[in-house]
């Protein structure tokens, strides 16, 4: 079944024209809860075009959720809810382009736009501000944590996982709604695992070995004797493409592939042993184990772009899938920033967790923002 959402947009000029920029937040048409969000400085602009900005970021935010979703658009401005509704016609040039291109994001069955006042638009708004005001400092707008931390309290009170596991070891407690639940699957061995060489998206995509492929086998006869699985989501690099198909085959499921999933680019240590990236870029590498924000040699991507990529990748996910069990297969760098973020743990946590090729770890993700890691690293099934 298709997904419903409601984009909430707004967008502001300082001056109109001024110093522009725009914010969009979607949410469930269920549940209210909140499931991407987007904000832009866009330089000189009206009020008006920031706000047709707005639209088409909230609109583009839903359909990479969901194509096939329908949308109600919730904008305090008159003007766009109107134009867009078809009741006005749209003289002014600067908006006729932006208002054609809002149009072709989903078809117009399946979008309706509803007007509300100011103060219930306060996060789209507050979203603009928030933009216009890294456009003043000469900076990038950047989205606040991806996941909310977890209720220190609750999880000290909630009963211990093995009192309230059910035949399929991840089920939650009863008293706080039915969870969407991750189990997360790390791909199987490749020639590289073994060695402990650095293999991200970056690299040669190598396939399983013949030891891979086996421990997707036993992953996939594990998984199907528990029973809960009721969707297969997969990173589109080779070896957890393999990986998912063979256990998605077992359980006669099809796999939906998502690039947020891909392993993290590791530059110029692609194929390295981490001895050898110590040798050969020292420096780099004290910086990397050092701070998020740095980057492999040679890599476009830090540990906090793919937080915030995996943080995507996993509202869209939760919009998806609200209230199943989705067998994840990634790699070891995003299952520990999923694993991580569910605990509300520190950048560094990531370097003290192992995860074992073909280890599966479990997820559980509520409707008020919370998360409980219930598995972490279990190979059983490969003994």
């Amino acid at each position: 079944m298709a997904a419903r959402f409601i984009v909430e947009a707004d967008g502001g000029s300082r001056g109109n024209p001024g110093p522009a920029g725009y914010g969009a937040v979607v949410r469930d048409g269920d549940t209210g809860q909140l499931v991407a969000e987007a904000a832009e400085f866009i330089g000189h602009a009206t009020n008006n075009v920031a706000e047709y900005r707005g639209l088409i970021a909230g609109l583009r935010a839903a359909r990479e959720l969901d194509p096939d979703a329908s949308v109600d658009v919730r904008m305090d401005s008159k003007l766009v809810v109107e134009q867009m509704s078809g009741r006005w016609k749209i003289k002014h040039p600067d908006m006729q382009p932006l208002a054609a291109e809002a149009r072709t994001l989903f078809p117009r069955g399946r979008v309706t736009y509803t007007w509300i006042p100011r103060e219930r638009n306060k996060d789209a708004d507050r979203l603009a501000n928030e933009a216009m005001d890294a456009g003043r400092d000469g900076r990038q707008w950047e989205p606040r944590k991806p996941a909310a931390p977890v209720d220190a309290a609750a999880a000290l009170t909630a009963e211990p996982l093995g009192k309230s596991v059910s035949k399929a070891g991840w089920a939650a407690p009863a008293d706080l709604g039915t969870p969407t639940t991750f189990v997360l699957l790390r791909h199987g061995e490749t020639p590289l695992t073994p060695e402990k060489r650095f293999s991200g998206s970056g690299g040669s995509d190598p396939e399983l070995s013949d030891k891979g492929r086996w421990q997707a086998e036993r992953a996939a006869e594990a998984l199907a004797a528990r029973g809960s699985i009721q969707a297969v989501v997969a990173s589109p690099m080779r070896r957890t493409r393999q990986t998912a198909e063979i256990v998605a085959a077992r359980l006669g499921l099809e796999v939906r592939y998502e690039e947020g999933l891909r392993e993290v680019d590791f530059g110029a240590w692609e194929g390295l042993t981490f001895a050898e990236v110590r040798e050969r870029y020292p420096d780099d590498l004290t910086a990397w184990l050092g701070s998020a924000k740095a980057r492999p040699t040679g890599s476009s991507e830090s540990f906090t772009t793919l937080t915030h990529r995996v943080g995507v990748a996993r509202d869209k996910v939760l919009a998806r899938y609200p209230g199943r069990t989705v067998l994840v297969v990634s790699h070891v760098s995003p299952i520990k920033t999923l694993v991580r973020l569910a605990l509300g743990a520190p950048p560094d946590s990531m370097y003290r967790m192992e995860l074992a090729a073909a280890s599966i770890c479990a997820v559980q993700y509520y409707a008020d923002g919370n998360a409980s890691l219930r598995l972490l690293n279990d190979s059983s099934h490969l003994r």
